[in-house]
């Protein structure tokens, strides 16, 4: 029963993850090419397109705060390794464990004052676009409860079964895909 759970929620996982960091690369390239469109219109066809800059704008935040949640899951946050790499190894646990909590506390962070600044922002419209101004915030939340999830399952010690790429600079350990 235990390795069914186990497995169901390192299939939730990887599926998650997918869709995050599918959904960020594709944002990043929507945002290359609003930008470009903008830099044609105004070059060559000397006109403007009056709501690029707020969608890009809105994109830009929308990949940054789903770009976090992605560098908490590979363990990208600033670290001080200068200090840790002297530290003992009772003491790196402590620490790591810390980290940990630190990560979760984040998460927690981002997703109640997320939550209320979307709520606290539904009612106002972007100038150009009139969307609704709390789709500017509403990747803070998501960020945060991807963030606590992915945190949840390294303090599970699920992490290690997980089957995405490792970070640049980080080996692969064993019983990953």
């Amino acid at each position: 029963m235990q390795n069914g759970f186990k497995k169901l929620l390192v299939d939730i996982f990887n599926l998650v993850y997918k869709v995050i960091y599918g959904y960020t690369r594709w944002v990043l390239a929507v945002v290359i090419l609003i930008i470009c469109a903008q830099v044609v219109c105004r070059n060559v066809l000397h006109t403007n397109i009056r709501w690029n800059q707020e969608v890009a704008l809105l994109l830009t935040i929308w990949m940054a705060f789903l770009g976090i949640a992605i560098g908490a899951e590979k363990g990208l946050h600033i670290g001080v390794e200068l200090f840790y790499d002297g530290f003992p190894r009772p003491v790196k646990r402590v620490v790591d464990r810390m980290n940990r909590v630190i990560t979760l506390l984040v998460g927690v962070f981002f997703t109640y004052y997320g939550v209320r600044m979307v709520l606290s922002t539904m009612d106002s419209k972007l100038p150009v676009t009139k969307l609704p101004a709390s789709l500017m915030y509403i990747m803070i939340p998501v960020s945060g409860v991807c963030i606590i999830y992915f945190t949840l399952l390294d303090i599970l010690g699920l992490k290690e079964y997980k089957k995405t790429d490792t970070a640049p600079g980080q080996d692969r350990k064993e019983g990953q895909e």
